[in-house]
This record gives structure tokens, C-alpha cells and sequence, in this order.
């Protein structure tokens, strides 16, 4: 009986704001609330709705005669936890948990728990507990009355002491500042791994897509290794890199990344930052699609707008990947894999059977083409300081002596190009072959 984990109903509710212009579909809103209750393991999911609102209730969310019925609704089937998928108050969390007598949850807090779940490298649970701190700090007022005691002062001076939210929101002001020092020795120890990287001049192809898109599916086809994989969303969290070897030879680091959802957490976006240094980093970006999902159009956008709020680069090639076409009519499917021919950066695959993963790997060498320069350098014997910086930036592919010199034939990106130009510019940039 020990061993046995403790299990909580679970209803899940999306409210459909219809004054809300910019709201999701509600159907499937709902399938991905209900598929984020499904990834945290003690939730049993016991029902779940989609409530029409013609406009949200600024107390309570939901109004009166609303606020009853889903009360008859949990005590039916003898919910304890309500999941919101939508943003809640701390004052309307407060107001509906007191109304139903049960715990209440929204989108934001319940990707926290998962996240919480999930984390498993030291960087990882860092951030997801500044995450969860900064969270909890703007809901305080939703704990019950201890926090409205007022602690008495050491008498030295008059008025009312401090109230019991202000010293629990100084304690965890306390506890953030904690863990963002740690959080930066961990930082610190991987921009060291990262130089040690930077050293083999290999080229970082980073996968960014909507969580279950099929990310992690695909990175272990092309790299080989056994990255957790489950429909289920977030079951990738921490980051992983792998070499792979191009049709062509040449060696690429494959970068799998957490997955994106809509209305991401404006605090793990903040925090995950670091995380996702090597999408900021990357030559080039695979954004995967789950082409077969009816809402693919959102998520794309959803991904876009993160990788915005990110500052990635906008000039960083991107090349759309649009998976599981295997679960497509056979018609969409030809129609999808037409358009890898048509010259265009969207190319259809199954990363399940491997059906267009030749033309995506061709198409990430063109696009690493473009963004490598190979070029022969002339530089005199006085020039010492020129060659010294080409070795330690690891862009030498052959050395020849001649009489004035050496000629040096290197492969670098454009900004190594344009570092080396400004800071050596008598250099002379014989041809590029």
C-alpha cells in the first residue's frame, strides 16, 4: 500500500471568451488542456468542458448561475482539482476555490508542474523554481488568512506591522536571488563547454517546433540516440546535442530544445532563456511541424511569436519541416513532398518511416553552404599575430609555405570572416574557391 502514489480527480475547463478576438479554437484548446493534465502522472482526468462566456467576470471569472452548475458538475463526479486552460487571477483563484471547496490550477500553473516534473539536469530545476517562485509571488493574496495577520514590530516605532504577505514575498525575494546565483555558476560551467565546443568548428542545426510535434522523434532518426519519447506533451524538457554526419561528410551538432505551446509562461520564457542558447546560436533552425494536426497553423504561429520573444535572429536560415505526413491522406502527402522539388524552404517527412529525411538532410548542406565561406588567405612572414588567431578560432584546413609566406586555406563563417578583416586588415583575402 506504501508504494502506491497518491492520485487527484482532475477537471479540466477552457473558458471561450467570445469578447476575446484573439482566442483559440475552443475544441481543441480544450484536447491540449486535457492532454496537459494527462502528463503529470498522480491526475486522473475525471471530465472536462468548454464554458461559452460572453465576456469574462472580473471577481469570478464565470458568473453566478455558471459558477453553480460547474460546482454540481465536480461534485458529481468528486473532483478536487480544477484545471483553468486560461489565465486566473490570484483574486478570482482565491473567490473560486473558497466557492467549490476544491484546489484550483491555470495554464500557467499547471505547465509549472509539469515542468517541475520533468526537469531533470541541475540548470533545468534551477529554472523551473525561479519560474515557480515568480509565479507564486504575484499570488500570494490567494493564501488563506495566515497571510492576513500582521506581524507586531520590536516597538522602536509606531503603526502596524509588517503584514504576513510582505514578509512571505521578502522570503521568496530572498529565495530568487539565492537561485539566480547558483543558476549562474551552472551558466558559467556550460559557456565553458560551449567555448570548448566552439573550438571544433562544427555548425549547430537546432529543432524548435510545438510540443509533440515530433522533435525528439526526429532527432533520434537522425543522430541515433534514445532521447525519451511518448505522445505526450513536454517529454522532452532538457536540451540535448548530438554529431551527425551529412550526406557530404561534413559533421553538424543536432540540437533538440523543449517544445513550444501557446500562451507559454511569460516566466519560462524568461527563464528557459538560457536553455535555448543554442537556438540563439544555431547556423541554421528546423522549425517541425505536426502537419496532420487540425490547429498546425496556430502552433506555427505560436512557435514564431516565442522565437520573437526569444530576439533569434531573424536572419538565421529556417527550414519548415512539416512531419508526420505518414498520418495524411495519400493525396496531402504527394502534395507535401512536391514542394521539397519547388526550390521553397518547406519540406514534408515522416521521421517515423524516414519517407524525405535524404532531401531534408540535402537541403540543411545548402543552406550550411551559405552560411560557411571557404576561402585562401595570403599572409608574409611578419603576419604571425594573423595566423595565431586563425589557429585558435580552429578555421585552418591546409597550410602552404612560400617565399613571402604562408597561404592558407580556411573554412569560416561570415562573421569570423568580418572579425578577422577588421582586426587584421592587411591581411590579404586572396579567393574564395
Amino acid at each position: 500500500m506504501g508504494d502506491e502514489r497518491s492520485v487527484t480527480r482532475a477537471y479540466v475547463l477552457h473558458p471561450e471568451i467570445k469578447s476575446d478576438n484573439s482566442r483559440r479554437h475552443a475544441a481543441s484548446a480544450l484536447e491540449e488542456g486535457v492532454s496537459l493534465a494527462h502528463a503529470l502522472p498522480e491526475l486522473e482526468v475525471v471530465g472536462s468542458q468548454v464554458v461559452s462566456l460572453p465576456k469574462m467576470h472580473p471577481g469570478m471569472l464565470f458568473g453566478k448561475g455558471k459558477i453553480q452548475e460547474i460546482k454540481d458538475w465536480l461534485a458529481e463526479v468528486e473532483a478536487g482539482l480544477v484545471l483553468i486552460d486560461g489565465h486566473v487571477s490570484p483574486v478570482q483563484q482565491r473567490n473560486l476555490e473558497k466557492e467549490w471547496g476544491v484546489k484550483l490550477l491555470d495554464r500557467t500553473g499547471l505547465i509549472l508542474e509539469i515542468f517541475s516534473d520533468r526537469a531533470r539536469t541541475r540548470e533545468g530545476v534551477l529554472q523551473v523554481e525561479m519560474a515557480a517562485l515568480s509565479y507564486q509571488r504575484t499570488r500570494l493574496v490567494r493564501a488563506w488568512t495566515h497571510l492576513e495577520r500582521q506581524r507586531g514590530g520590536l516597538g522602536f516605532v509606531g503603526g502596524p506591522g509588517e503584514t504576513q504577505v510582505e514578509a512571505d514575498r521578502r522570503a521568496i525575494d530572498l529565495q530568487l536571488n539565492n537561485l539566480k546565483k547558483q543558476l549562474s555558476k551552472v551558466v558559467k560551467t556550460r559557456e565553458l563547454h560551449r567555448k570548448a565546443r566552439a573550438k571544433v568548428p562544427f555548425p549547430i542545426v537546432a529543432l524548435v517546433g510545438y510540443t509533440n510535434a515530433g522533435k525528439s522523434t526526429l532527432f533520434n532518426r537522425l543522430t541515433g540516440a534514445n532521447v525519451f519519447v511518448q505522445d505526450m506533451l513536454f517529454a522532452t524538457l532538457d536540451p540535448t546535442m548530438r554529431k551527425v554526419e551529412l550526406p557530404n561528410g561534413d559533421a553538424i551538432i543536432m540540437s533538440d530544445t523543449v517544445g513550444f505551446i501557446s500562451d507559454l509562461p511569460t516566466q519560462l520564457v524568461a527563464s528557459f532563456r538560457a536553455t535555448l542558447e543554442e537556438v540563439l546560436e544555431a547556423d541554421v533552425i528546423l522549425h517541425v511541424r505536426d502537419i496532420s494536426h487540425p490547429q498546425s497553423a496556430d502552433q506555427k504561429k505560436a512557435v514564431l511569436d516565442t522565437l520573437r520573444q526569444l530576439d533569434v535572429n531573424p536572419d538565421v536560415p529556417m527550414i519548415e519541416v512539416l512531419n508526420k505526413i505518414d498520418l495524411l491522406e495519400t493525396d496531402d502527402a504527394d502534395y507535401l513532398q512536391a514542394l521539397n522539388k519547388d526550390g521553397k524552404n518547406v519540406f514534408g517527412i515522416s521521421a517515423i518511416t524516414g519517407q524525405g529525411l535524404d532531401t531534408l538532410l540535402d537541403q540543411i548542406t545548402e543552406k550550411l553552404k551559405v552560411t560557411t565561406l571557404t576561402q585562401t588567405l595570403a599572409l608574409d612572414w611578419s603576419q604571425g599575430g594573423a595566423q595565431s588567431w586563425l589557429r585558435r578560432e580552429n578555421v585552418i584546413e591546409a597550410t602552404e609555405q612560400r617565399e613571402t609566406g604562408w597561404k592558407i586555406y580556411v573554412r569560416w563563417s561570415p562573421s569570423q570572416a568580418a572579425k578577422f578583416e577588421k582586426q587584421f586588415p592587411e591581411a590579404l583575402i586572396a579567393q574564395r574557391f
